[in-house]
């Protein structure tokens, strides 16, 4: 099981590779929402906000969201890392239940292009 450090340094790395982003990727992560992650198996909740292909003003509480972000994302600490690392295709895992992902319809389109 991914512990609390190995998932704060997951997001971390997910923020690095957006802010690299270039072309439609970059496009497609320059955003403004809120945007929460909840480690289901941690029972932890990191909440920032997606601005400008960057994750900012991350902070970590326990339990489920506490407030409704415009994207909300929920897994395992495991696919978490995994799917930062290459490891777990996105859309396979959504598909299959193993990650959850909230938004709204416009959102969801926009995104899907860094799916």
């Amino acid at each position: 099981m991914a512990t609390l450090e190995q998932c704060r340094s997951a997001l971390d790395k997910l923020a690095e590779n957006l802010a690299s982003a270039n072309g439609d990727l970059r496009s497609a992560a320059a955003l403004d929402r809120s945007v929460s992650c909840w480690i289901t198996d941690l029972d932890t909740t990191f909440a920032g906000r997606l601005a400008d292909s960057r994750i900012e003003d991350v902070t970590t509480e326990p339990g489920p969201p506490a407030e409704r972000a415009q994207i909300r994302l929920a897994m395992t600490g495991d696919d978490l890392v995994a799917l930062v690392d290459g490891e777990l295709h996105f859309a396979r895992a959504w598909g299959s239940g193993r990650i959850k992902l909230e938004a709204g319809l416009r959102d969801l389109l926009r995104l899907r292009k860094l799916l």
